[in-house]
């Protein structure tokens, strides 16, 4: 059974709370980050935001940083925490580590290509495999409306990562995916998404109103 226009799926799509890294701008990708100090505190916040929510599934990215937040709003809602590795951040090869500036000096063609918004550019090698941004757009916009279409008439919460929200945005908004990033990417924010007919609608963008003070954006 799929989502109708009698059952639309509700979406909840979260970002993990902050990390060290998220903080010194330092890319993470597949590497497995927990959440630091400030992390935990925004992931408690969101929880109790979320509190008074309906929420029937909740679904994380299998890596750390997204699981520990989901586990905070699983507790408010005594749910589980289902992985779903199709949930992971993009894959970033040999750029997962480092901060932009490194990234430039070992790659300089790679870094070019990349920040160029070359979509179907390939990663170098690294201790993860990387991922085209084609690729991984259809990676994570796939695993959204596959929960959505087994959850018709429900709201699920999905705890993911920066480059997911910005998959799911883009593809919601139908923006060609070469284009510039113009919208901001919180850590702990809250982006709504209504799955109908298996087309993925924004609601609404960016909550935060939640966390004190204000969460950093996604790496530019």
């Amino acid at each position: 059974m799929s989502a109708s226009n009698n059952h639309p799926t509700r979406i909840l799509l979260i970002r993990h709370g902050e990390t060290a890294w998220n903080a010194e701008r330092r890319l993470q990708g597949h590497l497995d980050i927990a959440l630091n100090r400030e992390g935990e505190r925004q992931a408690e916040l969101l929880a109790a935001a979320l509190a008074s929510e309906t929420i029937d599934a909740i679904v994380a990215s299998d890596l750390i940083r997204a699981r520990q937040t989901a586990a905070a709003v699983a507790r408010a809602h005594l749910l589980p925490v289902h992985e779903d590795r199709a949930l992971r951040e993009r894959g970033y090869g040999g750029f997962e580590g480092l901060l932009y500036a490194e990234i430039a000096q070992r790659f300089p063609a790679e870094f070019a290509a990349w920040q160029a918004r070359d979509v179907d550019a390939v990663l170098p090698a690294g201790a993860n495999r990387g991922e085209t941004f084609r690729q991984f757009h259809a990676r994570v916009t796939g695993a959204m409306l596959r929960w959505a279409k087994a959850h018709p008439g429900k709201t699920l919460a999905l705890v993911a990562h920066g480059g997911v929200l910005e998959c799911a945005y883009r593809a919601a908004q139908n923006m060609p995916l070469e284009t510039p990033r113009d919208f901001k990417v919180h850590n702990a924010s809250v982006n709504r998404f209504v799955v109908d007919e298996g087309v993925l609608r924004l609601t609404s963008w960016g909550e935060i109103g939640h966390l004190r003070p204000a969460v950093l954006d996604d790496l530019p």
